[in-house]
């Protein structure tokens, strides 16, 4: 089995059948994640080369500014953000603190924060990958984006957890990029489940 990022931890299934409890309610990634709450291709793409670039760290800044702006338009597409500009900055300097890149093609953008009146799910994918300080050095491809209230800390965790094991024990990244459409990226976040 492979090695966990230093920041992930397995994840020992709880009782249920693995799925997290949230005040007596059993969850569902794959419920979560509605068609309006998914981006089949980012737009954000890594910078044209010129004769003189950036220095590498600003291109990665400016990449992932962009895509978290993506994310944030697109997770207040819900109609559950308070204010759509505060989670961009929300998301963006927690960011800031911690790349959320894990390896493997993925990040996962996340953050607790008063703009969520409820725990949220999204995904976007950029099938060329963009530069996002991956732990392993790679691009990421795929973006599963969640934030919740500040208080709701039980599922916030239960639900990283879940994701980064299914990241590392699944083949979940072959069938998200080789998704045609919202309904098989749902059917494939059921690994999470």
């Amino acid at each position: 089995m492979d090695e966990v990022p230093h920041n992930l931890e397995r994840a020992a299934p709880e009782k249920g059948g693995g799925k997290a409890r949230s005040m007596g309610t059993l969850m569902h990634l794959a419920r979560l994640l509605k068609p309006e709450l998914i981006r089949m291709e980012l737009e954000t793409v890594n910078p044209p080369e010129t004769e003189s670039p950036p220095p590498a760290e600003r291109i990665v800044a400016q990449v992932k500014e962009s895509v978290i702006r993506e994310l944030a338009d697109l997770l207040d597409r819900s109609g559950r953000v308070g204010n759509k500009t505060k989670l961009f900055r929300d998301l963006h300097n927690r960011e800031k603190k911690a790349s959320t890149g894990i390896g493997r093609g993925f990040a996962i953008p996340h953050v607790r924060t008063k703009e969520a009146r409820e725990f949220l799910f999204g995904f976007a994918r950029s099938t060329p990958g963009v530069p996002f300080e991956a732990q392993d050095g790679g691009l990421v491809h795929i973006f599963l984006a969640f934030v919740s209230p500040p208080h709701d800390d039980q599922l916030y965790m239960s639900f990283y957890k879940r994701i980064a094991e299914a990241i590392l024990t699944t083949t979940v990244f072959d069938d998200l990029m080789s998704a045609r459409n919202e309904g098989e990226v749902i059917r494939a976040i059921k690994w999470f489940d």
